[in-house]
């Protein structure tokens, strides 16, 4: 990659924007660059999609902002049009009015006052008013959403013991309680168990619909392309189809005939045919996710937040994945987990390190670093997964990161930055690939278990879960053996940066006051805390120095790790713990780690954290400005090349997404 190129662009709120390079895209054949621009315009059109799912007035108040933001007459350097400036560009990034982490309603800093008069100074036809309505009218529905801090106040709550449907903002449910929507899917799932064509395992049932109560009566609105988002779905397919005539295989199209027929139809059944035929798609070069796919969205874990990547294969990195993925086999059998919970014969693990090629709906402009698809239990049983490792995004990460003086402020001393220095790059890459490729790969539920048996706990176990077997098999010799770590020192690095972001340094992404509230973090606060309070309490019981634990020096909070080789051991015990809970569907132990563990931040450490971090100006959060890709035509107009472009402004490309996908 070249090192002259620009990987930080602008800074705005707790938000860094970065650019990726496409490394290699010039050296493709006409062909496969146009099955990534056709896949590319499918993966981009879901955008407005992932605006209403994330909240059902995100779509108007960001189409009102965008016209006031296009006409504004006035000193665009004024404090209240500069405040107006961020909050929409916040609201561009997190798909909505919502923390695209943290899941808070975050409020603008200008007025309701100045919004309303330039809103009264607008041409009407420029603002998105419904038949009839005035332009008072929508201010009178659409100011509170943004203005009041008790309406709708989050996106997504998880917290214990209140209803997490009423009380969450998402656009999954209308009309309906946690206890309806969780019976309605309770008897759809016993109907199915007496279908013969469920024998295999049920599909994920809610995955792509809307829950609604209409005339008293509890039913789905299904979204395909005569259902709920019909045209942007029709939209999609045309490039989807589009996108079949320079696939690289029969197996790609096949892909793609499964994807449409799903969309057309909405059948559950049919997007299991199509991730099985996905998961058995391996010989191209170029591959897509495109879809209603996770579930951290929903507060039950059922709805599919609508998400779209383009992606190529990385060849030479895909070295790495493939060593780990043969050895699949020797890694569940060594699994410190009972045997019970073990698979016997690991069946289809695949990875890949790629590089992205175009980021859209839930992925764009925050992206996951590492994906493994697909979520169903009983297809990754059957028919394996598919894991991908994104290279050029964690390399543009860490190019953006070097010499922001992070490491110097919050890792102990000279010897473990040092270590950190050398490893940290190559034991952060192969963290993620243990973790997509083999953790969430691994075990398995035990027979009759329900796969939505924790609830509202089970994104975070399962996150947990997964980055557990990454770190315990971190320190394992059979790396250095398999020659995916240098030597027996290299995992201390991991051990080191996992821990002390975990119990320390992740929690400047949250505001003062708040729990923590978002899946990963829970995850990593769980395992952090856990560990922590093991060691503490072996400490005491032998009277030793702890493993691992937190220390204050001039003033400042520190982890310090006493013996790397004894966290080893807790990450063992607290696997096995965790891949019980998710084998037995054990409710009550999930809510009892993750409430224990996961949730609440240490008021002062909290602040100390955020003074510290502040004092380095760096934004907790990155995302994404994407590529510009465009068509070269000859004098004859016919297709010669495919452009990229890596100059497009972030507001300049928001402008455009907004009028070209919708």
């Amino acid at each position: 990659m070249m090192h002259q190129f620009k990987y930080t662009d602008e800074k705005f709120a707790d938000l860094q924007l970065l650019r990726y390079q496409l490394p290699g895209f010039n050296s493709l054949s006409l062909t496969q660059k146009l099955y990534i621009y056709c896949l590319s315009k499918a993966a981009l059109m879901g955008r407005d999609i992932t605006f209403d799912q994330q909240g059902k007035y995100n779509l108007r108040i960001r189409r009102m902002l965008e016209a006031v933001y296009t006409s504004y007459t006035g000193d665009r350097q004024s404090e209240p049009f500069q405040a107006l400036t961020v909050y929409l560009k916040r609201v561009w990034f997190s798909s909505g009015l919502y923390h695209h982490y943290g899941c808070e309603k975050f409020l603008p800093a200008f007025s309701s006052d100045f919004l309303r008069e330039q809103l009264r100074n607008i041409d009407p036809s420029r603002l998105p008013l419904r038949k009839g309505e005035t332009v008072e009218e929508m201010m009178d529905e659409l100011f509170p959403v943004i203005f009041d801090p008790d309406v709708l106040p989050k996106r997504v709550n998880q917290a214990d013991g209140v209803d997490l449907v009423k009380t969450s903002a998402c656009n999954f449910y209308d009309g309906v309680s946690q206890q309806e929507v969780e019976d309605f899917y309770r008897a759809k799932k016993a109907d199915a168990a007496k279908d013969a064509a469920t024998k295999d395992g049920q599909p994920s049932w809610g995955l792509n619909s809307r829950v609604v109560k209409r005339d008293g009566k509890v039913m789905e609105e299904p979204w395909t392309t005569t259902g709920l988002y019909g045209p942007i779905l029709t939209k999609i397919v045309y490039w989807l189809e589009k996108a079949r005539q320079y696939a690289e295989n029969d197996a790609e199209r096949h892909v793609i005939d499964l994807l449409v027929s799903y969309y057309r139809t909405g059948d559950l059944r049919t997007f299991d045919e199509y991730s099985i035929a996905w998961v058995q798609q391996q010989d191209g070069l170029i591959d897509f996710i495109n879809g209603f796919i996770e579930v951290y969205g929903d507060p039950l874990g059922l709805k599919g937040t609508w998400e779209g990547l383009v992606e190529y294969k990385d060849l030479e990195a895909t070295r790495r994945t493939r060593t780990i993925s043969d050895h699949a086999q020797w890694f569940e059998d060594h699994s410190p987990v009972d045997g019970r919970f073990k698979k016997k014969t690991v069946k289809g693990v695949t990875a890949h390190v790629i590089c992205a090629a175009m980021l859209g709906g839930d992925e764009y402009p925050s992206t996951a670093i590492g994906i493994n698809l697909p979520n169903a239990d009983w297809i990754r049983s059957q028919y394996g997964s598919k894991s991908v490792t994104i290279s050029n995004i964690t390399y543009a990460y860490n190019q953006a990161a070097r010499g922001n003086g992070f490491r110097d402020e919050f890792v102990i001393d000279r010897p473990t930055r040092e270590l950190i220095d050398r490893y940290g790059d190559i034991t952060d890459d192969l963290h993620t690939d243990l973790h997509e490729c083999l953790g969430h790969g691994s075990g398995q539920l035990l027979p009759g278990t329900d796969p939505d048996a924790l609830k509202a706990y089970g994104n975070t176990i399962e996150e947990a879960r997964a980055d557990l077997f990454g770190l315990y098999y971190m320190a394992d010799p059979k790396l250095v053996e398999l020659g995916l770590l240098p030597d027996g020192e290299a995992y201390k690095s991991q051990y080191y940066t996992y821990l002390m972001n975990g119990a320390l340094t992740q929690c400047v992404r949250i505001q003062p006051g708040r729990d923590i509230e978002e899946a990963h973090m829970r995850n990593r606060a769980i395992i952090a805390n856990w560990v922590l309070a093991q060691a503490a309490a072996d400490a005491r019981a032998t009277g030793q120095m702890p493993a691992a634990l937190i220390i204050e020096h001039d003033h400042k909070h520190f982890l310090q790790i006493n013996n790397y080789a004894q966290l080893r051991s807790y990450f063992g015990r607290l696997l096995a713990e965790i891949q019980r809970i998710k084998s037995e569907g054990d409710f009550s132990a999930a809510r009892d780690l993750v409430e224990r563990y996961g949730v609440k931040v240490d008021p002062k450490l909290h602040e100390e954290m955020l003074n510290r971090y502040k004092a380095l100006d760096i934004a907790p959060y990155k995302g994404f400005i994407n590529p510009k890709l465009t068509l070269v035509r000859d004098a004859n107009g016919n297709i010669t090349d495919v452009a990229v472009d890596y100059t497009e402004g972030y507001d300049e490309q928001m402008l455009r997404y907004s009028k070209e996908y919708c």
